[in-house]
This record gives C-alpha cells, structure tokens and sequence, in this order.
C-alpha cells in the first residue's frame, strides 16, 4: 500500500489509521510546549499528545520511535513561486510538494506569478484540482491582487476569496500607483483579506542586479539602494493607517525596514512582515565571483543587515520566515551576473537552513519554528501549525544536529538553482507527515 494512501482511504480499506510516535521531544510554538513525551494521530487527526505517551502506545497503533528527536508541527511556507501553470519545465505542483516534503514542509502558498497570471476564480480552481490529484502536501494559492500583475486594475477580492484563495498579492511585482493600493487595502478590508506586497520602487530599482554599496562598486554591478524598499513599505504603513486594511510585508530585507515595522506594530496597526531565509543566511558577500545562484529578490545585503534581520526574528518583530522557493532552469541562470533571472530554490532546504539560527546565532529554537508554523497558521486562517488534540495531524520529525551536505543534483525540485548547493547543515528532516499520512521518511522508516 502506497505511504501516500488518504487516512479515510485506509478506513475504507480496512488497514490501520492511528500511529503512534513515542520518545519525542515535543515542540509547539503555539503553547511553548517544549517537553518529552509523545503523539497519537487517529485518521487522520492528532488525538492525544503528552509525557503519558513518551514510552507507552496503544496496542494497535502503529509505532514510530523518535529516538528522542524533535517532533514539531509541518511547516507553512507563505511564499512559493512555481511554472504551473505555464513553465512546467521550472517546477510543477508534484515536484514542488515533493521538494516541500522532504524539507518538513507541509503547506505552500503558491504565488500567481504564473502563465496566465491566477487572477481569475477558474485558475484557482484549476491549481486546487491540480494540486489535489498531484500534490503530496498541502497547497494553498495566493491570487493576484491587481488582473495581470500590472498594477492598474484591482481584480475581484470577494469572488476569489470566495473560490479558495487564501490571500492576494502582486507577486514580485509592487503596486507602484499609490490610489490603486489605497484602493487595494479599503476593498481587502470589506472581505477581511490580507493583502501581500513585495515592497520595491520599480522606478529606483530598474536596471539593478545587487545590493547598492562597496561590493557592487567592485565588482562593477548595478545596485539597488535600500530605499527602494523603505519608500513603498513606508507609503504602504501610512495607507493602512488610513483605510485600516491587513498588510503582509512579504519578505523585508534591510535594517530600516525592521524599523518601520517595528513602528507600525507600535501604533496597534494591523501590520505583519517576513523574511526570506536566504536574507537571514546569506549575504551579499556570497555572490562571490557573480554567482548567479545567489542573485535574488529583494537582492542579498549588507552582514549588519542580515544580523539585524536575525534579531527581528528572535524579537519576534518579524512574523514570518519563507523559502521564496523560486525556481529558475539554468538557461536563465548560466549566464552574466546582470543578465541572470532572480530567484533561488528553497523548500528542501528551509528548515535545515534555519537551524543554523539556532545553532550559530542562539536564536531560541521554539521561536524559530514559530515563524514557520504558528504565525503563518494564524495569518492564514488556517487550522495546521500546531500541535493540539483535534488538530490536523502534519507533522515533522527531525534530528536537530545530523550533519549532511546539500547536493543540489539531488533535491527533487524540478529546477536547481540553489544557494546552498555544497553547503554543510546541520539537521535533517527524518519523517514528514500530512493528515496521517506519510509523505516523506528518511532513511528508512524508523518504525518499532
């Protein structure tokens, strides 16, 4: 029987649906459980969790030794992008489920940056239904906040909220019309959506390929100032203040913009950021003899801008860490620093790259996880992101100090522009489950 086969599936087949994962060290951001002990999942849900369940199991269940390992919930990554429809041959919605997977990553959010563009209630149907026959976790699609992606026309909130879509963004791409974003957040409102911007200038920085300062000059680059980011992230504080609208700022990149962030929240206004995990890993010094591996966007930054970003997130003044898995075939990416597609593969490596966090930088280890499970979770209206008795059972069993070297013939996204390729790690995702099921294990089953 396949390891993928749905909890009710197994119902119909007979076949057993409560597993049970025993000598866990069990970590729920949403409570700040951090404790031994173990989970019981029943078709498809968690039924009971706790220290009782450490070293005992029901007699039927099927077991799973965690070796005293971390079991944590799924992650929920808020922000991937993917070719389907349009540019399979970047990604699908299999592989990128599968990359998901094996990362400890239970939920995308899949962006409209796709051909056609998602901005109409048909094409979230479609990615719903393709994404239900090929899918190995859950996915969840962003609309696109303005029809095309052009910025000019706001598309209709209320019926693709009503069709699935779980929140609306304008993809890489910034609403540059001031009335039209004003307009954006008053309409989001009447609908209680939240709206996500990748906040650039695209007037400051057209033409640019890196970060603007000492490491450009020298390597002879187009940068782009950091105020290309404050200005609309700015602008766009001050229209939520006015019209009261959810805002996302999709993955800051600089110091300043903590500020500002820091500064709304402050003012009680209904304000909430994320971070790229490449931001918070990576500097612009990585781009090293221009690999291109490591052109990305918003560009990499300066090191006190990446510090400060690790900062924000142990404040817990950034809300949300993402993948901004972003796959580019090498045709786009072999090629001159400035002419090279932005973008970097992420999914497989998220949680193994924020572990370093953790490890190098003393980053608590239950604050971390809660970027990418509680707040997402509740940003998102979703009922994942947490371990509680009746909760979706998603889980991730992982050995929080395993060594291993990322091979980047060897992830399963479709497309291999990681920036990580080569890199040691520190923490591997042993087991992945979704609503009961079995959706990646490494090496083998640890089963008992």
């Amino acid at each position: 029987m396949s390891p993928l086969m749905r909890a009710t599936d197994k119902k119909k087949a007979g076949t057993a649906t409560r597993t049970a994962f025993i000598n866990a060290r069990l970590i729920d951001p949403a409570t700040d459980r951090d404790e031994p002990g173990g989970l019981l999942v029943v078709e498809g849900e968690i039924a009971d969790l706790g220290p009782h369940l450490r070293r005992n199991a029901p007699e039927d269940a099927e077991v799973i030794d965690c070796k005293g390992h971390v079991l944590a919930p799924g992650l929920i990554d808020m922000q991937v992008f993917t070719g389907e429809p349009g540019a399979e041959h970047r990604e699908t919605l299999k592989t990128a489920s599968l990359a998901a997977a094996a990362g400890g990553v239970t939920t995308i959010v899949v962006m409209p940056d796709t051909n056609p563009v998602i901005d109409q209630v048909a094409l979230v149907d479609f990615i719903q239904r393709r994404a239900r026959d090929n899918a190995v976790v859950r996915v969840h699609t962003m609309a696109a906040l303005t029809k095309g992606l052009e910025g000019k026309e706001i598309t209709e909130i209320g019926l693709l909220k009503r069709a699935g879509a779980i929140a609306f963004t304008n993809g890489k791409n910034s609403v540059a019309d001031t009335k039209v974003m004003y307009n954006a957040l008053l309409y989001a409102k009447d609908f209680g959506a939240l709206i996500v911007h990748h906040t650039e200038d695209p007037y400051l920085s057209q033409g640019a390929c890196m970060n603007a300062g000492h490491v450009a000059a020298r390597l002879g680059l187009p940068g782009v100032p950091k105020a290309a980011e404050t200005i609309i992230l700015d602008r766009d504080i001050r229209l939520v203040e006015i019209t009261g609208g959810r805002y996302h700022a999709a993955a800051i990149s600089c110091r300043e913009s903590l500020d500002i962030i820091r500064t709304a929240k402050a003012a009680k206004l209904p304000v909430t950021c994320g971070v790229s995990i490449n931001h918070v890993t990576l500097n612009e010094n990585d781009i090293g003899p221009y690999r291109t591996f490591f052109k990305l966007r918003p560009p990499l930054r300066a090191e006190e801008d990446r510090a400060a970003l690790v900062q924000g997130i142990a404040s817990g003044d950034i809300d949300v860490i993402v993948s901004s898995h972003d796959p580019q075939d090498a045709d786009v990416k072999r090629r001159p620093f400035a002419e090279a597609a932005d973008g970097a593969i992420g999914l497989e490596t998220l949680l193994s790259a924020a572990l370093r966090l953790h490890h190098t930088e003393g980053v608590s280890l239950t604050v971390l996880l809660r970027a990418m499970t509680s707040n997402p979770a509740k940003l998102l209206g979703l009922p994942t992101g947490r371990l509680e008795k009746g909760a979706p059972a998603d889980l991730v069993l992982f050995d929080l100090n395993q060594p291993w070297v990322v091979d980047r013939e060897a992830l399963r996204s479709r497309s291999k522009n990681s920036p990580f390729d080569e890199s040691k790690m520190q923490g591997r995702i042993l087991l992945t489950m979704v609503a009961g099921d079995i959706v990646y294990q490494y090496p083998e089953p640890p089963r008992v």
